[in-house]
């Protein structure tokens, strides 16, 4: 469980160095955003199955011993 948090602990702090260098993090190719008059509906499809495979690959080889 610690090894756990200490990588996800870098990850963070990983993705958090990107974000203030200005990498697009959240703005990728398939996210999609609607803007009708004074509504904006944003939904990061791509940014979440790009997510969701990341995190499945990390547990993936923290699980195997």
């Amino acid at each position: 469980m610690g090894r756990t948090l200490i990588i996800l602990g870098v990850v963070l702090v990983a993705v958090g160095l990107l974000i203030n260098l200005g990498v697009p993090i959240g703005r990728l190719p398939g996210d999609m955003t609607i803007r009708r008059g004074n509504l904006t509906f944003y939904f990061p499809l791509a940014t979440s199955i790009l997510a969701s495979v990341l995190l499945t690959l990390l547990m993936f080889f923290l699980s195997r011993k």
